[in-house]
């Protein structure tokens, strides 16, 4: 039995849900899962320009975990980008450094905020606004 896997460190969340081709209607197109640690990998790696033994101490996984994660989400990129597929950024075995919340009317993305149920720019509405990003 192989052992469970480790819950990887994403700092923030993405301040999207995902991409699609410019062009094409979401509800035409295929879409490829890119999930949240593979996300972290491109950014720390890519956006950031850290080194890969820099970025596996921040996401709390050994550098060849970090380099087979980042090689899967080139690998959805790639595939998204040449066949004209939707990327959805969501799913896999990750948890946030802090408490996040992203605003359901305007997707604002809210750190750490506690009995609110606004983002304080959307209008007050009777039913709660924000969700709780690390459940």
């Amino acid at each position: 039995m192989p052992r469970p896997k480790k819950k990887r460190k994403v700092n923030n969340p993405p301040q999207m849900h995902g991409f699609k081709p410019f062009g094409i209607a979401f509800c035409d197109t295929e879409h490829v899962v890119l999930q949240y640690d593979e996300y972290e990998t491109i950014k720390l790696v890519i956006y950031d320009k850290l080194p890969q033994d820099i970025a596996a101490d921040r996401m709390e996984v050994s550098r060849p975990t970090l380099t087979r994660i980042y090689n899967s989400a080139l690998s959805k990129i790639g595939q998204a980008f040449v066949e004209g597929k939707a990327i959805i950024i969501q799913g896999g075995e990750f948890e946030f450094d802090k408490d996040w919340y992203k605003c359901n009317r305007c997707f604002k993305l809210i750190l750490g905020i506690e009995n609110n149920t606004s983002c304080g720019d959307c209008p007050p509405n009777d039913k709660d606004e924000l969700v709780h990003l690390n459940e």
